[in-house]
This record gives structure tokens, sequence and C-alpha cells, in this order.
């Protein structure tokens, strides 16, 4: 039995070239991984997911898909929420709202809980992200025997990422970051053994804004007529990345490593550097 984990997180699947690009990835590379954790709130043609795209992730050697601001933009099955304990929402929506928080998944012997939390800066309202997470934490790790944690903290501003790392610096594995769609040059572990990054980027077309064809948010920053012209995800493959991050943690559920991944034609790089790590 291995003496560490590899966990890879993948930000925010964008549209069908965001899915296609990430499976590609996968079947080439997912061998090298103990536990595989991506979001996919805009996997949907850039809005939601459905029954079908989480049955393909799960089909794929996916283990845990998390949510964020998006996560019940598909309206006609929204009982697949509750259905798939591994399809997981923020933990701070409201109570009573549908779906999982948390869930967790065993492997070689350690059992990994993976939380998704949604930030408030610059965001819809929400439940306090910060009291939300102290107060599951100290109710729960030790109950639910996690022998390690990691969360999918899908916000906009990178100071609140951060500062939410450092106030669980040393009580969580990893933070990855997502929402911004943009990957971050910040991969580090901080002084307690908590991995973290401010943005993994996004599995999607890089030719674009953030995603999405050019024209509509041009339009929307241009024009107060076409504040809201209707966004369609951008679909060229040879600009499709998959971009994530690594962690890699002990036994104690401590970080040890952490690298990002970037893999695809906008960014350039050495597909077989991340084979060989």
């Amino acid at each position: 039995m291995s003496n560490t984990l590899k966990v890879a997180c993948f930000g925010d699947v964008c549209g069908e070239v965001g899915r296609n690009v990430l499976i590609e990835y996968l079947r080439i590379n997912k061998h090298l991984f103990n536990l595989i954790i991506v979001n996919g709130e805009n996997s949907a043609h850039g809005f939601g997911i459905t029954q079908k795209i989480y049955d393909k992730f799960i089909s794929e050697g996916i283990d845990v898909v998390t949510l964020g601001n998006h996560s019940f933009d598909q309206k006609n099955d929204l009982q697949m929420f509750d259905r798939n304990p591994n399809l997981v929402r923020p933990l701070n929506y409201p109570k009573g709202t549908i779906g999982h928080g948390y869930t967790i998944v065993n492997r070689n012997g350690l059992n990994i809980m993976v939380i998704n939390l949604i930030g408030r800066l610059f965001m819809e309202y929400n439940d306090d992200p910060f009291h939300t997470i102290n107060e599951f934490l100290s109710i729960n790790k030790l109950g639910l025997n996690a022998d390690a944690i990691f969360i999918d903290f899908h916000a906009e501003a990178s100071s609140e990422k951060i500062a939410m790392a450092y106030y669980l610096d040393g009580r969580i594995s990893g933070l990855f970051g997502t929402h911004t769609h943009v990957p971050t040059a910040d991969a580090q572990i901080l002084s307690n053994g908590t991995g973290y990054i401010s943005d993994c980027g996004m599995c999607g077309d890089y030719d674009s804004v953030i995603g999405m064809e050019t024209n509509s948010p041009i339009l929307r920053f241009t024009s107060k007529i076409n504040a809201h012209a209707k966004l369609i995800p951008a679909s060229k493959k040879n600009s499709a990345c998959a971009c994530g991050v690594v962690f890699e943690i002990n036994r104690n559920g401590q970080c040890i490593g952490i690298k990002p991944i970037r893999w695809g034609g906008t960014f350039l790089m050495d597909k077989k550097e991340y084979m060989e790590w």
C-alpha cells in the first residue's frame, strides 16, 4: 500500500469541448491518480449539469463532481441531486436545499472527504462559508472519520479564497479555487500542511472569454442594450485545455506536494511531463 495518495482536482468544465478535453486527458492519465474531483457546474452547455453528463463523468473514472452558483440551472431533473451522493453542491447553500454538501470516498484505506463551498464576495448571497465550514468540521470531522479533507471553494475573489485557506490551514488537506475559469500561478503548501491554489482554471476552449464565444461578452460590456446577450460556450477543439491541480498527501492527511495541470493547445505544455509525474 502506497504511503502517499495523489488527488487530481479539475476546474469548471465548460460545455462539450470542456467535457471532451477532460475525458481525453483522463483516458491517458487517470491511472496516475488515486482520486479525481471535477467541478461540473458549467458542463451542460455552460450552465449546470445533467444526469447524463454526471453518469459520463463517473464512467470515465471521475469520483466526485462538485458544483457552484450554476448548480441548479438545468431544472428538468432536480431529484438527481438527492440520488447521487458524489454530486456535491455548496455546503453553505441555505438549509433545506436539495442535494449533498459533502461526500466521503475511501481510497487505499483512507476516508477522503470532499466538500464544496461557495463564496459571498461579488457573488449572490448565501450562508457565511467561514462559519458554515468551521461549525461543520467542529461537529463532523471526527464523527465521520475523515482522514483527509479537500474543499472546492467556488468563489470570485482571490482574497476570500486565500483567507479561507489560512483559516483552515492544518485542518484540511487541500483547498482548490474554482469559478473564475482562469488558472492562477500560486500553487503552494501552507505552513500547517494544507495545499492551496486560488483557481484551477477551467476545462474548455481558452480562445474565448472565460469559456464563452467572444461576441456576446463584448456586447455586454459595450452596450446596455445587449446586457443580456446570450452566452454560448466556445468550441474550438484546437484551443481546448484541461486545467487542474494535483495534491499529494501522506497518510496523515497532510499535503506534501502540489502541482498544476495545464494540458492542451493553448498552454503548449509537454503532455509527457504529466504522464511521468
